[in-house]
């Protein structure tokens, strides 16, 4: 179960990584992205993948690792994941995570008049893509070790 998961996560994490180098590869982040539609397809697919990933780590992958492991309550909110994930050192902080749902859900919601706050919105998310694959990491190396 875990490993199906971890796959359809990688599957995303793949695919924003290729919409990441792209984004890399130009001169800034700027309003000027938005005469591009090239641009836009990239920025599109960044915010799509970060989305879906940020999805399924938070349900389902989460949950299926502390079940595996035998931390899991049906019962549990989110918050009472973040905090078992925070104490197994896979998280920095529980409240982090929430910082990163609010990044998420502010992503969904922007309108196209609201540039410069897109703009800063997917800085943001690119810096919170890094933070998100600590975890991965952090969740892969904790799975590893116990095989």
């Amino acid at each position: 179960m875990i490993n199906d998961i971890i796959a359809k996560v990688n599957l995303h994490k793949n695919r924003l990584q290729l919409a990441l180098k792209e984004i890399g590869d130009w001169d800034s982040i700027n309003s000027d992205i938005f005469e591009d539609f090239e641009k836009i397809k990239v920025v599109d697919t960044f915010i799509y993948r970060f989305i879906k990933l940020q999805d399924i780590i938070g349900e389902k992958l989460f949950k299926t690792f502390l079940n595996d492991i035998g931390e899991y309550k049906d019962n549990m909110s989110l918050l009472d994941v973040l905090d078992k994930l925070e104490k197994f050192e896979i998280v920095e902080s529980a409240n982090r995570w929430i910082e990163y749902r609010k990044l998420r859900n502010q992503l969904t919601h922007e309108y196209p008049n609201n540039e410069d706050e897109i703009i800063d919105g997917i800085k943001i998310a690119i810096d919170v893509y890094y933070e998100i694959e600590v975890i991965l990491d952090n969740i892969y190396k904790y799975i590893d070790s116990r095989r």
